[in-house]
């Protein structure tokens, strides 16, 4: 919601007015200096949405600040060039309306279209949220990174590199949605007040790696476009792509990372496949590259590569991975009821090669069980589970 700068406001006053932390209000409103500040000059006011409020007779600013439970301040702030003493019937103002209510639909076929509407609308209510595209897909679509906090330490989590696991990104994205409705409510979330964590935590998530592949394993064929013909040969000639994880060319997105690459390639199909072909050499996709950009530039403290399915969490990588990463998995645990596993006889995924070059903490988290793609019946289960483990990675 935005508002108009009146005489004699500053920041500090709107926060007070609408009951919003300042480190909020000045997040949402980066661009602007809040030294110099000028007379109707636009103002995000994050948690909130404005609505039409239609003039009745006898109506007045006090009768409806009593009746929207609101103080009549927030009325003058919203309308600053309507004269509250010559209201007519049938006249529009605006009221602020709190935001109480999850905006991201999450228990759904959560296609790219899907993500990037859920993107728009936290975005809009939620303008502290940072977006930035760190890449494209093979077909050209953005990888968005949505990003939060102010603090020093650094965390990192993704979705869907595995395309038939595309309920991890609602998974995040609903995550994401209740982070933030409870830093501008200023209400916990199991218990936990979440300021706090803004203030010493910078969140990076990356909901949806492998958009291409989401969109093929939801909508079949169709959704390839110029690769129609290519996916359905990989495919075996089959229309049913539901098992399908790679990228749109047929590699798998998380067997390309250099870290023993080798054996995995030695293994694993040597030409483009729905699931597990490495590639022909490491970070070929375009993908894969833009989440090795985004981590050597971020430099993350941790990592969180959520994938499904198992309830384990894999934590090692040829005993590279340091002392708190334990500490933490056990945590992970604790709140989750999933188990802890060391070590795999698998390699050149994200979490190994985060580990291998940084030598910080990487988790691969396997959301749920079953096979996959996982139903939606299991969302709010996995949703419950995935979230002491995304607040544990911020105050642990």
């Amino acid at each position: 919601m935005k508002v108009k700068i009146r005489l004699g406001d500053s920041f500090w006053q709107l926060s007070q007015l609408f009951n919003i932390p300042l480190v909020l209000l000045l997040d949402s409103n980066r661009n602007v200096n809040p030294n110099s500040l000028q007379i109707g000059q636009e103002i995000n006011i994050p948690g909130f949405v404005s609505v039409n409020v239609q003039i009745r007779p006898g109506d007045s600013f006090w009768r409806i600040a009593i009746e929207r439970g609101i103080s009549v301040e927030l009325l003058y702030a919203l309308n600053p060039t309507v004269n509250p003493n010559q209201l007519r019937p049938g006249q529009i103002i605006q009221a602020p309306l709190r935001v109480t209510w999850m905006v991201v639909e999450g228990n759904r076929n959560y296609t790219y279209e899907a993500f990037i509407q859920d993107i728009n609308r936290l975005i809009g209510v939620y303008p502290f949220i940072r977006l930035n595209i760190v890449g494209n897909s093979v077909m050209g679509k953005n990888l968005y990174e949505l990003r939060l906090g102010r603090g020093t330490k650094k965390v990192h989590a993704n979705g869907s590199f595995h395309a038939q696991e595309w309920i991890t990104t609602p998974v995040i994205m609903r995550f994401l949605n209740a982070y933030a409705l409870s830093l501008t409510n200023q209400q916990p979330i199991r218990g936990l007040y979440t300021l706090p964590l803004y203030n010493a935590t910078d969140l990076s998530l990356v909901p949806m790696v492998n958009p291409d592949g989401v969109n093929l394993v939801i909508q079949g064929a169709n959704a390839a476009g110029a690769y129609r013909d290519s996916v359905l040969a990989i495919n075996g000639g089959r229309t049913d792509f539901s098992p399908w994880k790679a990228n749109i060319r047929g590699v798998d997105l998380n067997n390309q990372y250099p870290a023993k690459w080798q054996t995995e390639a030695n293994r694993k199909p040597k030409q483009p496949a729905p699931a597990d072909f490495p590639g022909t050499a490491p970070l070929t996709e375009p993908e894969s590259i833009a989440m090795a950009n985004l981590t050597r530039t971020r430099a993350f403290d941790r990592a969180l590569a959520f994938h499904t399915q198992g309830k384990v969490i894999y934590w090692g990588f040829e005993g590279l991975e340091p002392p708190e990463s334990e500490t933490l998995v056990n945590e992970f645990s604790r709140v989750s009821g999933y188990t802890p596993i060391r070590y795999i006889d698998s390699f050149a995924g994200y979490k190994d090669w985060f580990i291998q070059d940084f030598r910080r903490p990487g988790f691969t988290v396997e959301l749920g069980l079953g096979r996959n793609p996982l139903p939606l019946t299991q969302f709010n289960e996995i949703y419950e589970e995935s979230l002491g483990i995304l607040l544990a990675s911020l105050y642990m």
